[in-house]
């Protein structure tokens, strides 16, 4: 199968076995691309003792750590095919990721995103505020995690405003005349985790005090990154939810988990409260003394498992995130997929995430 005939199955509703074959048909495939096409991957995986045997899932696939991205120039296309570069967000002195995209790739980013985000907030575009400042996306030539984040999420919203300002402050008249000429009507807001947290909720508790409110109790949020600072003061997803809804009425907040090499294929949290491998990707949990598949319920290092990389080898990625797998196909949500939980990060990791990398940089100044 194509990409384009994959992304035409449904995001939540293919069962293992037929997942499985179209995982596997599909890696193998991308696998030889990428090492014709990409001579560090193909000694990489000559290293690893690969051979184009048959397999019966996505788990007999050789794999790459995702910080060689920091460390290598990995890429499958030619110089002058590379539309666009996107980079990690790292902290002063740490090396960033730096993802090459062709046109081909950074379109199908955006076609699978609009796949999975879908199924959770309707085909329609929303009225939409973005918890970020306008200067995030101005140079497109080459986006961080975040800026990337904000433009891909961008599609989701009919009409748009930010919430936020260049110095990073609330502009809470600008955002209470939005909400009131679309009154009645579902709002859907995006942003980051720990910004949203500080810039955002921080400001109505603020403005609250003094008697401003807004009303967001027609509204769902999507947001993601910066657990880690966001665990280092104590707040927690519940913690999180209960809040929002307690200073602005927000009745729906759903995390997602996601990656700047693997832009597009996100993994959404249901009502349920779990993260959701969609159709177009997989995640696997492996033991970290032998890189063996864990069990269900067990504690691991994730993989995470993408067909949509073309430009550069980025399919099949060890991260530096711990997680456990809670099952495959039984879901109460009724998605399909396996679904799963973070338990944190790796010991030694670097920090990483869109707003972990902003807190860094303002706890300094």
């Amino acid at each position: 199968m194509t990409y384009e005939e994959i992304l035409q199955l449904a995001p939540y509703g293919v069962a293992r076995a037929e997942k499985q074959r179209v995982l596997a048909d599909g890696l193998r495939a991308m696998t030889e691309h990428h090492r014709a096409a990409c001579e560090p991957y193909r000694r990489m995986t000559d290293t690893l003792g690969w051979c184009d045997a048959p397999a019966e899932n996505d788990e007999a696939f050789p794999f790459l750590p995702v910080r060689l991205f920091k460390e290598m120039e990995l890429r499958s296309v030619p110089p002058e095919d590379v539309f666009k570069v996107m980079t990690s967000s790292g902290t002063t002195g740490q090396q960033v990721s730096r993802i090459f995209l062709d046109r081909a790739t950074a379109a199908n980013q955006q076609k699978t995103l609009v796949r999975i985000v879908s199924d959770f907030t309707g085909s329609a575009r929303l009225p939409m505020i973005l918890i970020d400042c306008p200067s995030v996306v101005r140079n497109r030539a080459m986006f961080t995690a975040r800026g990337a984040g904000i433009l891909g999420f961008s599609i989701f919203g009919r009409e748009k405003i930010y919430a936020l300002d260049d110095e990073m402050q609330l502009d809470f008249d600008s955002v209470r005349q939005f909400l009131e000429a679309h009154a009645g009507e579902k709002i859907l807001l995006f942003g980051f985790t720990f910004m949203i947290w500080r810039y955002f909720y921080q400001e109505l508790v603020r403005r609250k005090a003094q008697g401003e409110t807004l009303d967001l109790s027609n509204a769902i949020l999507i947001h993601g990154g910066g657990w880690k600072k966001m665990a280092e003061e104590a707040v927690d997803a519940r913690t999180f939810n209960a809040a929002l809804k307690d200073v602005c009425g927000l009745p729906q907040v759903a995390n997602y988990y996601g990656m700047v090499e693997q832009t597009g294929c996100i993994y959404m949290e249901c009502p349920c409260g779990h993260l959701h491998a969609s159709t177009y990707s997989d995640i696997i949990v492996r033991r970290p003394r032998d890189f063996s598949v864990a069990a269900v319920g067990e504690e691991g290092i994730l993989e995470v498992v993408s067909l949509l990389p073309h430009s550069y080898p980025g399919h099949a990625l060890l991260t530096e995130d711990a997680g456990v797998l809670l099952g495959e196909d039984d879901c109460p949500c009724g998605r399909k997929g396996k679904y799963f939980t973070i338990t944190g990060r790796l010991k030694n990791a670097e920090i990483r995430g869109c707003s972990d990398t902003y807190a860094d940089k303002i706890s300094r100044n």
